[in-house]
């Protein structure tokens, strides 16, 4: 993620107004760009019959307890550049409905449009549509208490600058972090003074093993990671109806400056009690569900639950399109199933890291028992099927939501997708193999596609296939052959125009912001390619003095290429005094090993450089050769290995091609310290 804060900032969202039903032809964003089709439209109708659109309780927990919004549209960041924008979003507050997106979608992108203080009950306060988090604060007795300071040190400060102009200054003593994903801890920095973390004059509470995945969950595969966002957050997608309409449990992310802060106290108890500023919480860790670690909250004498990110308006991902270990369903869905029996049966207010609260005990009790089930029936129902022989290829179109839980707007899928996380729960159990030796071992895209369109006459015959099935509307069926065309040709632009235009069909259609934002980007690579230009690389200052050394070279090892190390073997000890570590690093076989706690007397290089200088290099503001010749660095041995690893690493282009023939040529790659680290993906998979 979520580098992931340049790439992210230039998410726009795409946002309308629930009323009545005003159809706008507006002129597509890409000349390119076709219409809703009368089978989309069809399909919109006949969703906007079927589903509980008289449900509007939503609604009115959404405004509830609103105290003021601010009287700007727009947050700067330090940098100069907008870090947040509501304004964007103002000409779409007009009553019109889209048969470009989803009606349900539509819906919830409506209640996304929260902005400004709200009041849950007293003492306890949010302000939302700052970041694609809320930002809450609970009344202290002498300060406020901070629950997940949003992204961003700009929006972060500006919400505790609207909360202390509307209700009074108080200073900041304490700040807890719900979970790992940036979103919830990057703008912490706008809240408090590190010294005042160091010192411990302000507590930062977290849950165990918070910064280790904060950073480590998103760094082995990060370059893949910020790519595939382009798909899945629609990084290339203009605000309009035909583009991004919003982000499923929010409006988007905040572009601003990000940080990282050491907690000074850690949650290791599954059940753990603490009173901070007079303020009694009970904590419930809940690790592996939302987040690989994250805790829930509960505040028995105010009886209001604070359910992190495990249940917010939406189901979420169990497989998430950026990428992210699978997620433990059935584990989510019991660690619900324990808050409700542990603190439901009596919560008359819950709210959470996204989205709004809801009030009184029932209507709790009926979010958290429709979560809790979905859940739970995504794993169990899938794994009946799968037992009965139901692939992990199969498993999208047979397993279907009960009747009951699609009529439950808290149970409808805007952020995960049913059959994306379907898939997910048979990959968790069973891998990606289905059981069919002919899938064992498949060609890879390209071979294969030039042997259908062989088979099937060539391009010609293909696109006339594929247009006769997009006039009828099957658009899946058309994305079959026509995906096939465009891997076995990739220089055949009206293969892929045609294929793009199926997309952008099926991304009208998704309730899903994952999907339609993944259909509607790929129709925009397809038509236009990825723009040019070099890509923002730098490495935030707080991520990277939270990375583990050992992550650091163990990404370096990732980053080797094998066949430049086929003919290198040699040891290196490195040595950092300053935090009493060292390691032992290894190069054999082509490949790059460390160990911690070690070093080998006869070691072929001996490097000695204090963390806080080593983080230089991994910032890319010093390279260790510099450092080496001023003294900063002390070697013994030959100092040659260090020229020889250099040789074998490669940064990694983020503009990597997905869909065939969208990569502009000639781009060139920014000059890099082959030692630096890039940002990794910490929005965190959400």
């Amino acid at each position: 993620m979520k580098n992931r804060v340049s790439i992210i900032s230039i998410i726009i969202i795409l946002v309308f107004f629930h009323g009545a039903i005003m159809f706008a032809q507006e002129k597509h964003f890409d000349p390119k760009g076709k219409t809703p089709s009368d089978f989309t439209i069809t399909k919109w109708k006949d969703l906007k019959n079927k589903m509980p659109f008289k449900d509007e309780r939503d609604f009115d927990e959404q405004k509830k307890g609103f105290i003021a919004e601010p009287d700007y549209r727009e947050i700067m960041a330090e940098a100069g550049h907008v870090a947040w924008s509501m304004g964007k979003y103002d000409y779409l507050l007009e009553g019109k409905d889209f048969y470009s997106i989803h009606p349900s979608l539509q819906r919830q992108a409506i209640l996304n449009m929260n902005y400004g203080l709200y009041e849950v009950i007293p003492g306890i306060y949010q302000v939302r549509g700052f970041d694609l988090a809320n930002i809450t604060f609970i009344k202290g007795k002498t300060g406020w208490i901070v629950f997940d300071p949003l992204t961003a040190k700009e929006t972060a400060k500006a919400a505790l600058d609207l909360i202390n102009e509307k209700l009074g200054e108080r200073p900041v003593v304490a700040v807890v972090i719900s979970h790992s994903h940036a979103d919830h801890w990057a703008g912490i920095r706008g809240v408090v003074d590190e010294k005042d973390v160091v010192s411990g004059k302000i507590k930062v509470i977290a849950p165990t093993g918070f910064m280790e995945h904060a950073v480590a969950e998103n760094i082995y595969a990060g370059n893949a990671m910020n790519r595939r966002m382009f798909m899945q957050y629609g990084v290339l997608l203009p605000a309009d109806p035909y583009g991004h309409v919003d982000q499923a449990i929010g409006k988007g992310v905040a572009a601003g400056t990000v940080g990282l802060l050491a907690p000074n106290v850690t949650i290791t108890e599954h059940i753990q009690e603490m009173t901070i500023d007079g303020v009694k919480m009970i904590f419930q860790d809940t690790p592996d569900t939302e987040a690989p670690c994250e805790m829930n909250t509960y505040f028995p004498d105010m009886k209001a639950f604070w359910a992190a990110e495990n249940i917010t308006a939406t189901i979420h991902n169990i497989y998430t399109l950026r990428g992210a270990m699978v997620r433990d369903a059935l584990n989510w869905s019991k660690n619900i199933n324990e808050a409700l029996y542990l603190f439901g049966q009596e919560a008359e207010v819950m709210f959470a890291s996204h989205s709004w609260p809801r009030w009184g005990n029932e209507r709790v009790q009926e979010v958290m028992k429709d979560q809790r089930d979905t859940y739970a029936h995504l794993n169990n129902g899938v794994l009946h099927l799968v037992n009965q022989g139901v692939t992990i290829n199969e498993i999208h179109n047979e397993y279907k939501v009960p009747k009951s839980l699609q009529n439950s707007w808290a149970a409808r899928s805007y952020h995960g997708d049913i059959g994306n996380n379907s898939r997910g729960v048979v990959n968790r159990y069973l891998g990606h193999w289905d059981g069919n030796p002919a899938n064992l071992i498949p060609l890879s895209p390209y071979e294969s596609s030039a042997l259908f369109v062989e088979m099937m006459g060539g391009a010609k015959p293909i696109i006339t296939k594929g247009r006769e099935l997009y006039n009828k509307g099957e658009y899946l069926h058309a994305i079959e052959i026509l995906n096939k065309l465009a891997y076995g040709n990739p220089g055949n632009q009206e293969g892929k125009e045609l294929l793009a235009d199926c997309y952008e069909q099926m991304g009208y259609q998704q309730e899903s912001t994952s999907l339609r934002n993944a259909f509607l980007a790929g129709a925009f690579e397809l038509r236009n390619g990825i723009p040019a230009g070099a890509s923002p690389k730098s490495s935030g200052p707080d991520l990277i003095k939270a990375m583990g050394t050992g992550l650091w070279l163990d990404f370096l090892g990732i980053r080797m290429v094998s066949e430049k190390a086929k003919d290198l073997e040699f040891s290196i000890n490195l040595i950092t005094p300053d935090n009493g570590e060292k390691y032992l690093i290894e190069l054999s076989n082509s490949t790059l090993n460390n160990i911690e706690g070690f070093n080998d007397e006869n070691a072929d290089l001996t490097i000695t450089i204090n963390r806080t200088d080593l983080d230089l290099v991994m910032m890319g503001v010093k390279t260790l050769d510099k450092m080496i010749a001023d003294g900063t660095a002390k070697t013994s041995g030959d100092v040659s290995i260090i020229e020889k690893l250099k040789s074998t690493l490669i940064h990694f282009d983020l503009r990597f091609e997905i869909l065939p023939g969208t990569v502009p040529v000639g781009e060139q790659q920014l000059n890099r310290n082959p030692f630096q680290q890039d940002m990794p993906a910490v929005i965190g998979a959400e």
